[in-house]
């Protein structure tokens, strides 16, 4: 049988994540291609598209390498305490990664990792705590679609850029027509990157979507509190 290539040695999957995350982080999104990465890796393209034919396979590629690094809860942990631990650490993860955020845009997040280390687990602590299948998907996915906008939409690693370009925008407002955004920078501009906004929606919708609830309100009700 013939021996690998010394240049598919390199290219593991590990060392392709590792440093298209670290071209990502430290270059910007835009600097990632099969080109630049094969160069870091000092392999050929060729070799890098055995592993991952596409970019959409060598974002699969990352981001499930990414997701190896989100917790196991322990067993018997409280239903919200996993709930929350879970999903901080995604939101977390998402953050420290901004770029790759906006390289994956719209592609669902479905890699093995992810399924075994937060799908699956969530979704079998819910049904466990009493809910039905139905209530542990929609609260599952309001949970998941919380995180993933509160980490899309600003630059964590960048905190002083994001402010600035609100600030820049809301200057550009005449202020007879948006008194109260103009007139509120004091507290418009912390909130844009305060994590604890984040954080305070987390506990408030773990609070709300809590089995207990989920057994005694009817959705619809369940929907305005």
């Amino acid at each position: 049988m013939p021996r690998q290539s010394t240049s598919l040695d390199r290219a593991t999957p590990e060392r392709i994540a590792e440093q298209a995350l670290l071209i990502v982080d430290q270059d910007g999104y835009t600097a990632l291609s099969f080109r630049t990465l094969a160069s870091a890796l000092d392999i050929s393209v060729a070799s890098l598209q055995r592993r991952c034919t596409d970019l959409a396979g060598l974002l699969d590629l990352v981001t499930d390498h990414l997701a190896a690094r989100l917790p196991e809860i322990e067993p018997g942990t409280a239903w919200a305490s996993a709930t929350e631990a879970r999903f901080a650490a995604l939101y977390e993860l998402l953050t420290d990664h901004p770029g790759l955020v906006a390289l994956r845009g719209d592609r669902p997040w479905l890699g093995p990792q992810l399924l075994k280390r937060l799908v699956e687990p969530q979704l079998a602590d819910s049904l466990a705590a009493g809910m039905t299948p139905e209530e542990a998907i929609v609260t599952h996915r309001r949970l998941y679609l919380l995180t993933l906008g509160s980490a899309s939409f600003v630059n964590h690693r960048d905190p002083k850029a994001a402010q600035s370009a609100t600030r820049r925008a809301l200057a550009a407002l005449d202020p007879g027509e948006f008194p109260v955004l103009t007139g509120q920078l004091g507290a418009v501009l912390p909130a844009v990157v305060d994590h604890e906004v984040y954080f305070g929606a987390l506990r408030q919708l773990i609070h709300a979507a809590g089995p207990a609830r989920a057994a005694t309100v009817p959705g619809p009700a369940a929907e305005e509190e």
